[in-house]
């Protein structure tokens, strides 16, 4: 009963922060006004919180599954008639897994001082869950791994929004009064979305889809959208929902961590980060000139994020979020084959530091 209880007062403290977020005009309020909310709360006040606390994940998993649906439905014949210019778009996506993993281990074991195993898989700029079970498999330092990975997305999802709000001049998405969300959807479609959810959940569990929480109900809506047999619309009340939920989620991540290693951690992911956006932006810059492709819509695509949070920013800002998920996907499984093909061809030997 106090987990439960914890939870709703959760949610009813990130509606209020994702209120405060929207008058103060920052981008995706809804999702990061309850991160940084909820990252307070697990850092400041975690005696707080009932012993042994994790934000459910069966909520968390549910509204992913409505972002999914959310961004299938987006997909159109158009999407197909862009196929041409995959090749380059996608071998950039390749450079760019690359480059950016190699420039966030030499800040993870250089400057941070980490081990190689801990520092190879902290660095990797996809696949999250994979990396921290195959950095677990190889020894690393899980606390330090998990942290930065999750840090990673943190950072992504919060400096993203602002640095294209900053370089446009004005707040832009949802903070600019964007949405693809409509405020008239009757309650009663509302089971219909349910069930498309469910559906794609399943969908995505039994075809091992990768990040198959939001692929699947994003493949079924995507099926629907292109054959016409149904067109799933989404109130944008139950869109804000979702990113009160999935903000919180990430923010409470942070639960345990002691101040001292997480400024230290937040100090690394910011240069890492920093570094990954600065040659995603670079990538972007020149596909732009050889494509003619909108820049916003190649640097989210390009951004060393989660699936489900660059797609909330695609979707945000109308910036072609099928597009992206595709970009963001192939990322995801790329980096995992490669720190997979890499951990078996060069086992790395732990060698940590104590903890300091």
């Amino acid at each position: 009963m106090p987990q439960t209880l914890t939870t709703i007062a959760l949610m009813i403290l990130a509606y209020a922060w994702g209120l405060a977020a929207q008058a103060v005009g920052l981008p995706l309020p809804f999702m990061l006004g309850p991160l940084i909310g909820a990252a307070l709360i697990a850092t400041g006040v975690p005696h707080r919180l009932p012993e042994g606390y994790r934000f459910p994940t069966a909520l968390r998993l549910a509204f992913i599954a409505i972002i999914g649906l959310m961004i299938g439905a987006q997909v159109t014949p158009a999407l197909f008639s862009q196929a041409q210019g995959y090749a380059l778009t996608l071998g950039a996506v390749t450079l760019f897994v690359g480059l950016a993993h190699g420039a966030g281990y030499a800040i993870y074991r250089r400057l941070g001082g980490y081990d190689a195993t801990t520092a190879f898989y902290a660095s990797a700029p996809g696949g999250l869950y994979e990396s921290i079970e195959m950095g677990a498999a190889a020894g690393a330092d899980m606390t330090r791994l998990m942290m930065q990975q999750f840090l990673r997305i943190i950072v992504v999802v919060t400096v993203l929004p602002l640095g294209l709000s900053l370089w446009l001049g004005a707040p832009v998405g949802s903070a600019g009064g964007m949405t693809l969300a409509r405020g008239d959807v009757a309650w009663s479609d509302l089971p219909v979305v349910a069930l498309a959810g469910l559906g794609g959940l399943a969908l995505g569990r039994v075809l091992r889809l990768p990040a198959g929480q939001m692929t699947g109900p994003m493949a079924l809506a995507a099926v629907l959208s292109l054959t016409g047999w149904l067109s799933l619309e989404l109130p944008q009340w139950l869109v804000n929902l979702a990113q009160m939920v999935l903000g919180t989620a990430l923010g409470m991540r942070f639960t345990g961590l002691s101040r001292g290693l997480l400024a230290r951690g937040a100090g690394l992911a910011l240069l890492a980060v920093g570094s990954m956006l600065g040659i995603g932006v670079a990538l972007a810059a020149g596909l732009h000139a050889l494509t003619g492709a909108a820049v916003d819509v190649l640097v989210i695509s390009l951004a060393p994020g989660g699936v489900t949070e660059m797609a909330l920013i695609a979707l945000s800002l109308n910036a072609n979020p099928a597009f992206v998920t595709l970009h963001h996907i192939y990322r995801i499984v790329l980096t995992v084959v490669v720190i997979g093909a890499a951990a078996r061809l060069r086992p790395l030997r732990r060698d940590a530091p104590p903890d300091r």
